[in-house]
């Protein structure tokens, strides 16, 4: 009788093993690209919704799917989308520049056939303006991920010592009740009057919430904008909620401060537009 020993029963068979790695990298491929995946905001460009350091998710459905929707641009450029749906407008969406291969997050104001135009920070719809209310300033979180550096004036302390960022906000509400809040403090010239434009069949017009910051529709792609209307196979996704935000004091060595630097009351915040009546607000402009 033979003993082939334990050697030779436990030899791997890493044709195997790199074959389930490969599945599996398939498989997370596919959930990214056709179901839903992570998104990690770097910029001040959708204050006050959406500050540095929020993770969001994003659902790669509701469009029906494109090139864009394929995760870390793998899928070559082109044309059409497969289950195509509309937008609506006041959507955050995941969207790439004309020509350009990387992701940007903006919200869509202009469907096909909207004109769209920016009378002194105002937006316009076909003509009209959009309903835009003054509210009373909200304060955000103070921290190594949000300097408030891009808000003149910003910075405030409060009674009991504390400083905080605190933003203008106007609110804006689309024909069909949609709101959502935007800062605008009309310090960009060269963003606050633009158009009008109409936005052609298959395209969408995307602006950042904050107007004062955000490289959108209303700038040139060499001016790292989205370079105008994009088309609908452009958008990669919706983002739906956040699921934490981090204020930037995070290390990688130490684990404790990965809990330590979760900003408190972010988790869960839905990202969708409301609809309804809305709060009442300070002002009218």
């Amino acid at each position: 009788m033979t003993d082939t020993g334990p050697a030779e029963n436990e030899t791997t068979n890493w044709l195997a093993e790199l074959r389930n790695l490969a599945l599996l990298l398939l498989a997370v491929l596919a959930i990214h690209s056709f179901i839903a995946k992570p998104f990690y905001i770097p910029s001040a460009s959708m204050m006050p919704g959406l500050v540095e350091g929020d993770r969001l998710v994003v659902s790669k459905y509701p469009y029906g799917w494109s090139f864009a929707s394929v995760s870390f641009h793998l899928a070559p450029e082109f044309s059409g989308r497969l289950f195509g749906r509309m937008p609506q407008r006041g959507d955050i969406a995941i969207v790439e520049p004309n020509g350009v291969r990387t992701d940007y997050i903006k919200r869509i104001v202009g469907l096909p056939g909207d004109t769209v135009e920016m009378r002194a920070g105002r937006l316009f719809l076909n003509g009209e303006p959009v309903k835009s209310e003054v509210m009373p300033a909200r304060r955000l979180p103070l921290d190594a991920n949000h300097d408030c550096k891009t808000i003149p004036g910003g910075i405030r302390t409060l009674a009991d010592g504390r400083a905080v960022c605190e933003v203008p906000i106007v609110r804006e509400t689309m024909p069909d009740g949609t709101y959502y809040d935007t800062i605008d403090a009309m310090i960009r010239p060269d963003a606050d009057d633009f158009g009008p434009i109409l936005v052609p069949q298959g395209h969408v017009f995307l602006l950042g919430d904050n107007r004062d910051n955000s490289s959108d529709g209303r700038f040139t792609v060499a001016m790292q904008g989205l370079g105008g209307p994009v088309p609908l196979e452009n958008l990669g996704g919706r983002a739906e909620f956040i699921t934490f935000s981090l204020d930037g004091t995070a290390s990688w060595y130490n684990p404790i401060s990965w809990f330590t630097s979760m900003r408190p009351g972010r988790a869960g915040t839905s990202l969708r537009p409301h609809k309804g009546p809305p709060p009442a607000p300070a002002a009218a402009r």
